[in-house]
């Protein structure tokens, strides 16, 4: 007699969106619904962390990864069985790369997005975007389920 195992279910999500603040905001609400979606739910501690940390890569990707007439891609992979999610944001700019949050000014108006991603994520770092095209890409791995 042999045993089958179920299979792993991997959720997964990916989509380019206009480098503009409203093409960040529909990147944001695509997150939150995918989420929801796959068992991390609507005003859950998780999924409103998650969410954040998406919504600050995305705002990253605009302001900083800007190129004219490109757009950026989120991935976002969800995985029950090792409790994580993972936040991919490439943009086409790879000269930009994100520094290491420090703390800001408190009189300036950036700088906090990254010191809440690192605040937020279980780990997060920044690479050569995939397949050699120009760009980076952001990313961030945040534990969604329980144990």
């Amino acid at each position: 007699m042999t045993a089958t195992q179920s299979p792993v279910t991997v959720h997964q999500f990916t989509m380019r969106f206009s480098s503009t603040p409203r093409g960040a905001r529909l990147a944001r609400r695509m997150c939150e619904h995918c989420l929801d979606a796959w068992g991390v739910p609507y005003d859950s501690e998780a999924h409103d962390a998650i969410t954040l940390v998406a919504a600050e890569l995305c705002a990253n990707a605009v302001q900083h990864g800007h190129v004219a007439g490109r757009d950026f891609q989120v991935h976002l992979t969800a995985s029950p069985p090792t409790r994580t999610v993972r936040i991919e944001v490439t943009d086409t700019r790879g000269e930009s790369l994100p520094l290491l949050p420090t703390v800001p000014s408190p009189d300036g108006e950036g700088g906090r997005g990254l010191l809440l991603v690192a605040a937020l994520a279980d780990r997060w770092g920044c690479s050569p975007r995939a397949g050699g095209g120009p760009g980076k890409t952001v990313w961030a791995e945040c534990t969604a389920y329980p144990a």
